[in-house]
């Protein structure tokens, strides 16, 4: 019997071309092949006849072969074979393109079973390229349900279904890692069972139930290693902090503290009092004050001798929070410094020599701060800007700089409490839910194409009475997806022929790292009166006089990003504005859009981004928090999410120590899960 960890070379047909091509898929092993689970199924059980066969809806249907197959050659490389099918409901024309051999298998006379899609209007239908047997096969291509496989340029779907079939037939699937009682409570499948079913369903139901098992699993490992995760971070140890005399930082600042600010900032105090390394996520809307939560968990530190490493993804915004935090510090005694890729190799060195002697307390930077090269005398605290910009390998580089130092986290993206625990990992949530006193709400409104002389007109009001505006495109070139704005052409359009008098800048993702960072401080500064940008702007520097935000095809971004987009304005003192423009008028669409008017509220906005589309605009591909889930779909696997998550707390309480195989299982699983997630984790 083969092995889990065995190479697919170990399988007939597998070379070293096909490895290749498995590798693309990141399938290197036998477990990789058969934890390679179908993104959905075609149901090939039932035959229609001919005459109930739907023109593009995929169908098995029997007929007989009415005329002896006839290929004729159109042109260098092009093959055209044409036969005719019947049954007792009617005829269907079929012609295959370049599949000589298989067409000539059919012979005339005799009944087959094919699958395929009709397609053709009221002068008679069609078929391309349908797939047939013989009543007598097995059933390889019809008459079942077809597991439907993610592909790679040269790999089919049927050489994969083989594969796997084969895979599993010289090995067995993973141990069973759910305990009895679990699986019996939940309606769960046994480990073995669901994993033959997933890839080879007797019907769409036992699919269904073998996909609820993978995901049921998939979130119960989760959950049991974010269990395991908090019982380790509390097995460590941080000496408590003694010094929790606030009044000079409360008495240096130019406002009060908010009621959801001052909340946080006790619940950060609870942490350094504790003995243990604070994990705590800071999550709050838009200008709701996180960076003055920061500041207060680095003045404690400093207080009792630890220093502080805040680091921001970008330079802007480790100069803006340098620059806000230095005014704060400096009349406390404090020092502070800034440590990013663009300071000279003197400048590094100095401020590195000052870190690691102790002389500076505070240091802001960029990813600087995780070089070799950046020494802490005794780092006590790191704050990580942004979370979702840094994975699990980012914050533990930085917070192996000091001996289990207190980690804080701080997120601008509000995300429904449904999936805190998920997004968050093993984090401590704290929520600010409510805006400084002064901040206006922006004023949102939805208009169509028509309104377009309306906008421009407000646009250039809005820069003659000395403000900025910023217009957000969904694309950067025109031709990366047809029928929406492009901001380099939109950019060059408003230049020449809408505001040629005015002073335009373009900013996206396309350009170098450096060349942005001066597009965005240069529109800081005021250098420019209209900045005309994709999404790259979401998480960016504060332009205080930015007062009017216009988001082209706002169809095409997802609420809570849209949130995030108009968060760029309503930081000064002026009434601000954002103005949402589409042409598609479907009423779901609208519906979406209309509840971004409604309220500036990121959290009943992510919750209704939630109902609408899923959390997919909260994770986006590949991003940022989301563990490597296989099978899991978030936007509809949210009740099997809480049964796991209570299941699996239940379980670690009684059972997480025990050297029995399913716990053992249930350990390997996890470190793989969180081996595989490294870096994309929160």
């Amino acid at each position: 019997m083969a092995r889990l960890r065995d190479p697919v070379t170990i399988l007939k047909g597998v070379g070293e071309a096909r490895a290749k091509q498995l590798a693309n898929l990141n399938i290197f092993t036998l477990g990789d092949l058969i934890c390679h689970f179908p993104r959905g199924y075609e149901d090939r059980t039932r035959l229609v006849p001919i005459a109930m066969l739907e023109p593009d809806v995929p169908a098995c249907f029997k007929a007989m072969v009415m005329n002896t197959p006839r290929t004729a050659h159109i042109r260098k490389g092009l093959d055209m074979t044409k036969v005719q099918l019947a049954d007792t409901t009617g005829r269907l024309n079929v012609t295959f393109f370049n599949n000589r051999f298989a067409a000539e298998q059919l012979q005339y006379g005799k009944e087959y079973i094919f699958y395929g899609a009709v397609s053709g209007d009221f002068v008679g239908y069609n078929m391309t390229n349908p797939v047939f047997e013989a009543p007598e096969a097995p059933g390889v291509t019809t008459r079942r349900v077809l597991p439907v496989y993610p592909l790679t340029a040269g790999l089919s779907n049927n050489v994969l279904v083989k594969l796997i079939a084969q895979a599993l037939a010289v090995c067995d699937p993973p141990a069973e890692i759910l305990p009895e009682p679990v699986r019996r409570e939940y309606g769960i499948l046994p480990a073995k069972d669901a994993y033959f079913a997933i890839h080879q369903p007797g019907d769409m139901e036992q699919a269904q139930q073998a996909k609820k098992r993978l995901i049921f699993e998939e979130f119960f490992v989760f959950s049991a290693g974010l269990s395991l995760m908090r019982a380790s971070r509390a097995e460590k140890k941080a000496v408590p902090y003694s010094n929790f005399n606030m009044k000079p930082f409360y008495a240096c600042l130019p406002f009060t503290l908010t009621n959801a600010q001052r909340r946080a900032v006790e619940e950060i105090l609870a942490d350094f009092r504790k003995g243990a390394p604070m994990n705590r996520l800071v999550q709050g809307d838009v200008g709701s004050g996180k960076t003055m939560v920061a500041a207060a968990a680095a003045f404690c530190a400093a207080n009792n001798g630890k220093q502080t490493a805040l680091m921001a993804p970008t330079e802007i915004l480790a100069e803006q929070h340098y620059a806000s935090l230095q005014k704060l510090f400096e009349p406390l005694g404090i020092t502070i410094d800034l440590l990013t890729g663009s300071l000279s190799v003197k400048q590094k060195r100095e401020v590195r020599e000052r870190l690691s002697s102790g002389q500076t307390t505070v240091v802001v930077g960029t990813h600087a701060l995780l070089t070799d090269a950046t020494q802490f005398l005794d780092l006590g605290l790191v704050i990580a800007d942004e979370q979702h910009r840094f994975g699990v390998a980012q914050r533990s580089k930085l917070s192996a700089k000091g001996e289990d130092p207190h980690l804080l986290v701080m997120s601008a993206t509000p995300i429904p409490r449904t999936l805190a625990l998920l997004m968050y990992g093993d984090l401590d949530v704290s929520i600010l839910d409510e805006l400084p006193p002064g901040r206006e709400a922006v004023d949102t409104f939805l208009v169509g194409e028509s309104y377009r002389p309306r906008i421009n007109a407000f646009i250039r009001k809005q820069v003659s009475e000395g403000h900025q505006c910023f217009v957000v495109c969904p694309a950067v070139e025109e031709n990366q997806d047809l029928g929406v704005k492009a901001a380099s052409a939109w950019a060059e359009t408003l230049q020449q022929t809408v505001f040629p008098d005015l002073r335009i800048a373009l900013l996206h993702g396309q350009m170098k790292g450096a060349e942005k960072e001066t597009t965005m401080t240069s529109f800081a500064r005021g250098e420019a009166d209209v900045m005309v940008a994709t999404t790259v702007i979401e998480v960016g520097v504060d332009v205080p006089n930015a007062t009017l935000m216009v988001i082209e095809d706002a169809d095409r971004f997802g609420l809570s990003q849209l949130h995030q987009l108009r968060g760029r304005v309503g930081r000064g003192k002026a009434k601000s504005y954002c103005i949402l423009t589409t042409r598609n008028r479907n009423p779901e669409t609208l519906q979406r859009l209309k509840a971004l008017c409604k309220t500036t509220d990121g959290f009943k906005i992510a919750e209704e981004d939630l109902k609408l589309r899923g959390p997919g605009d909260f994770f986006g591909s590949r991003q940022s928090g989301l563990p490597a889930f296989r099978v899991a779909d978030l936007s509809c696997d949210l009740v099997t999410l809480k049964d796991a998550q209570t299941a699996s707390a239940q379980w670690i309480d009684e059972h997480g120590t025990e050297d029995t195989p399913e716990a053992n299982a249930l350990r390997e699983r996890i470190g793989e899960l969180f081996a595989r997630s490294e870096g994309t984790m929160n």
